[in-house]
């Protein structure tokens, strides 16, 4: 299976066939609207806007299993994230990351990159204290909390796995190579 073989919930009851990513740089990233890493947004929305002309693109996926940060349904979600963040990459539909509901999408995507680097000692311990949290976090892959991300490149591969703690401003340079 390559990633362009999945299907995922847009809002609103459409769908995006990952088929129509062909070509461009992603970023995937399972998100919350009331979590730590929730401000993480605006630096994602200013790398949307410096490279979305050169192929890139953002997938949000609200998700809701880690301390239910991410309440509401998925217009709330869209408008909590436009008017405070001013997000215009693609939020989907709120999903499940990990268990027997899980989006195969992230599946696929856990598979491929089955851990996540994780940078400093102050990361590692709020990551060691995430893991310890995490009710859903079950098989050593599974995603620890919101705000996960999976770097994807022009030809589908899943070249990288940054943890939430990893902000996406640490990480511009892996997505300017791949531009």
């Amino acid at each position: 299976m390559s990633i362009y073989d999945y299907t995922v919930k847009a809002r609103k009851g459409q769908t995006l066939d990952m088929n129509t990513m062909k070509g461009k740089v992603m970023l995937i990233v399972n998100t919350a609207t009331g979590c730590g890493f929730t401000p993480q947004y605006e630096a994602l929305e200013a790398l949307y806007e410096k490279y979305h002309d050169q192929g890139f693109e953002i997938l949000d996926f609200p998700c809701n299993q880690f301390g239910h940060q991410a309440p509401g349904d998925e217009g709330e979600i869209h408008e909590f994230c436009t008017a405070k963040y001013k997000t215009q990459f693609d939020q989907l539909a709120k999903i499940d990351v990990n268990g027997e509901t899980e989006e195969p999408l992230f599946t696929f995507l856990k598979q491929a990159q089955p851990t996540e680097e994780i940078e400093g000692m102050k990361n590692k311990m709020a990551m060691a204290g995430i893991a310890k949290i995490s009710k859903t976090c079950v098989k050593p892959e599974d995603i620890k909390w919101n705000f996960t991300k999976f770097l994807v490149d022009r030809e589908g591969n899943v070249v990288k796995r940054y943890a939430p703690t990893s902000k996406p401003m640490d990480f511009e340079a892996d997505i300017a190579a791949l531009i």
